[in-house]
């Protein structure tokens, strides 16, 4: 009973302890989790948590389909289908890297990280953008011609765009950083929104161009195209909305340090969503889908040509082994006119069936099943039909 009181204050001691510690990290973290990396997992910084999630399941996303589309590759064999595979992984590669660059904006900031964002943030749009004006510029091949595009011919188009850009970011990062010896964090707003005027060209031009992919006789590509003027358009939506925001919005409410970090993070997310749910799902899975077969004819097409109800005649002509016997055909009507089967110029009563009945006519079918012996048959027959009407 007299170590009671002792072990109370050696309770009391431990707790108020850990308080003290606690009260030093942010709710919802550890004590072990580094000052830099707060935002991950702080609680009252819910922007950061919802953030992260959604970049986690973008990321595990275009992983997938990148495996998709590299374990159906052998089976892709159409054309049209495998030529613009080169550019669905680049844009794949592109729409990777701006869910990992949102990370870059969710942590906090230093001299690495700022060079990173700087650098990434254009390129990796501008990769983006380039795939998908290469892409209107193959739908719009192949709804006017039916004909897509070589491959190399897009891949080498999407390389070129992009060391555009390339070249100006690295340019802005040698001037800024290296000559004037200011910190990579230390820039205007504008300044990071004037370097990216290249990559704003890239995304209007592929919005104005993707509205001559719905002009055409090949009907099945238009649904691309359409999915195209989608992507484009809410692209620029929230091209608009960042930068509305970045520049003048978080200026008003007098929040630049708290609020610019999380407009570009969710402007990134949201850019790479639309990316994935309104192209790159919907290219992967028309470009795994099995090819039509050939033969297979669809009657509720109406485009088609309609078929020949008797091409057999046409397209197979069978020989014909006899020969119409005119003095046939004149006996017949001959033997007819005795029996009054013309009648004041008009057709009467057919001849009957025991006059008819004594003459063999073969029909087609059988002369070329039977072969020689029904014609010899018929030519006997002929004479014998002749002998008795003299």
């Amino acid at each position: 009973m007299k170590t009671q009181p002792a072990t109370f204050l050696l309770l009391f001691f431990v707790i108020g302890y850990g308080s003290s510690e606690n009260s030093t990290t942010s709710r919802g973290c550890g004590l072990d989790v580094v000052v830099r990396y707060v935002n991950l997992c702080d609680l009252d910084a819910i922007w950061g948590i919802v953030v992260e999630a959604l970049t986690g399941a973008g990321v595990l996303t275009t992983v997938l389909l990148m495996l998709i589309l590299l374990v159906r590759l052998p089976f892709i064999t159409e054309r049209d289908k495998r030529s613009p595979l080169g550019i669905h992984f680049l844009f794949l590669l592109g729409t990777l890297g701006i869910f990992g660059l949102a990370f870059a904006f969710i942590i906090q900031e230093d001299e690495a990280i700022c060079s990173t964002r700087r650098f990434l943030w254009g390129v990796l749009f501008s990769l983006c953008f380039s795939c998908l004006l290469a892409q209107v510029w193959r739908i719009h091949r192949l709804v006017r011609h039916g004909k897509s595009p070589p491959g190399c011919q897009l891949c080498g188009m999407v390389v070129c765009l992009v060391l555009v850009q390339v070249i100006i970011a690295a340019e802005w990062i040698i001037l800024t950083v290296v000559r004037d010896k200011k910190l990579a964090c230390h820039y205007e707003p504008m300044d990071f929104v004037m370097v990216l005027i290249y990559v704003m060209v890239l995304m209007v031009i592929t919005l104005c161009l993707s509205f001559f992919t719905l002009c055409g006789k090949f009907q099945k590509w238009k649904r691309n195209g359409v999915c195209l003027i989608i992507t484009s358009f809410l692209s620029v939506l929230i091209w608009v909305a960042w930068m509305t925001m970045y520049l003048y919005g978080n200026n008003a409410v007098k929040k630049n340090d708290k609020w610019n970090d999380p407009t570009l993070a969710i402007a990134l997310v949201a850019s790479g969503w639309v990316f994935l749910l309104f192209h790159a799902i919907i290219e992967v899975h028309c470009s795994i889908l099995p090819p039509l077969q050939e033969n297979t004819t669809n009657y509720f097409d109406t485009s088609q040509p309609r078929m020949r109800e008797t091409p057999f005649e046409e397209e197979i002509q069978i020989p014909r082994c006899y020969m119409e016997n005119k003095a046939f055909s004149m006996d017949e009507h001959n033997a007819a006119m005795r029996s009054g089967g013309f009648r004041n110029g008009s057709l009467g009563s057919r001849p009957s069936a025991p006059f008819r009945s004594n003459v063999y006519q073969p029909t087609e079918m059988a002369v070329v099943l039977n072969g020689g012996t029904d014609i010899l048959q018929f030519i006997l027959n002929q004479k014998e039909g002749v002998k008795s009407q003299v």
